[in-house]
Order: structure tokens, then C-alpha cells, then sequence
């Protein structure tokens, strides 16, 4: 049951059918070879699960903390690395597996810093995509759900921590103080 500060945008069963989907499309786009998923803490960690399972071939795991928000509820524009990969990527096909692209500032730090690393190729895949917000432009290979400028939370998207456990993406709609929308 959803208080009344939360309106559901895109109910679980529409998220579960979309990331099969993209899974079925990853595994088709990388048929042979060792892939790589990258997902960014804390956000993508709920999305990499179902990814994974539907992405029918091998695939390994990392993660990277990418911080841009922090508590609040607008991007600070300055972003910094809070935890690195844990193995090479140089030679790999790498995935990075995002929660949702929003301003694109943090993918392009994110992009340039793994570029460095000599992947073998570097796309994305997000679960949501707010165009409307993009300040700096970003290639998505694969997009969940395209959505509105508002603030979302659930299915390991937060707000000050909280509703990351949610099963549906839910906007935020009420009792938060007044400023743009993640």
C-alpha cells in the first residue's frame, strides 16, 4: 500500500516485462565473450539483479559509488568516484547499468573515467531516461522507460534512503520541499 506522498508510475509488472526484454536484447547484441555489467551504487543495484537473470549468457559482475546527489533532491553537479571496480576492465565488453540518466552529467565523468580503462567497447543501459533534463548529451544503448520530469523513487531509486524497496516506480508528490525534480 503507497502513502499518500507516492503516485505509481510504472507498476512492477511493466518493469519486470521491460528489463526480459532488454535482456533478451544485451544477449543478442553481445552473442560470444565475456560482458561485463557495471552497476552504480546504490541506485542500479535492484535493475543489475533482474538484468542479469535475463541477459541469457554469461556475464560477470562490478560495482561503482558515484556520488552527485547526495541527499537532496537536485544533482550538486560535481561528482566523485565513493567506490572503484574491484577488476580490469581493459579488453572487456563492459555494460554500466544505471537507475535512471537524468542531467548526463555523472554518465559522462563516468564514460571518460572508464574510457581510460581501455574497455574493449563501453555502453549503457538505464531503467529510466529523463531527456527533458539532459545537460550534457549521452548515448544509451538500452532504455527501460522514458519518463517525465518528476521526482521518482522505488525499485532501489530513493529519497534520503527511503523507498528503494518499493516493487513499482512511484513519483513523489507530496511533502518535500520545493526545487527541481531529480
Amino acid at each position: 500500500m503507497l502513502d499518500s506522498s507516492l503516485r505509481t508510475l510504472i507498476p512492477s509488472e511493466r518493469i519486470q516485462a521491460r528489463v526480459a526484454e532488454m535482456g533478451r536484447q544485451i544477449a543478442a547484441d553481445y552473442p560470444a565473450g565475456s560482458l561485463r555489467l557495471i552497476a552504480i551504487l546504490k541506485g542500479a543495484c535492484f535493475f543489475l539483479s533482474d538484468l542479469a537473470r535475463a541477459i541469457q549468457r554469461e556475464v560477470s559482475l562490478d560495482f561503482m559509488g558515484i556520488a552527485s546527489y547526495g541527499r537532496n533532491k537536485t544533482s550538486s553537479g560535481e561528482v566523485r568516484v565513493t567506490k572503484d571496480l574491484d577488476n580490469e576492465i581493459a579488453g572487456l565488453d563492459v555494460l554500466i547499468v544505471e537507475d535512471i540518466v537524468d542531467t548526463g552529467i555523472t554518465l559522462t565523468y563516468l564514460c571518460h573515467v572508464l574510457e581510460q580503462r581501455k574497455p574493449k567497447s563501453l555502453r549503457i543501459a538505464t531503467l529510466l531516461d529523463k531527456p527533458s533534463r539532459r545537460l550534457k548529451p549521452v548515448d544509451v544503448a538500452y532504455v527501460g522507460f522514458q519518463i517525465p520530469d518528476e521526482f521518482v523513487v522505488g525499485y532501489g531509486l530513493d529519497y534520503g534512503e527511503r523507498y528503494r524497496n518499493l516493487r513499482d516506480i512511484c513519483a513523489l508528490v507530496a511533502g518535500l520541499p520545493e526545487d527541481t525534480p531529480r
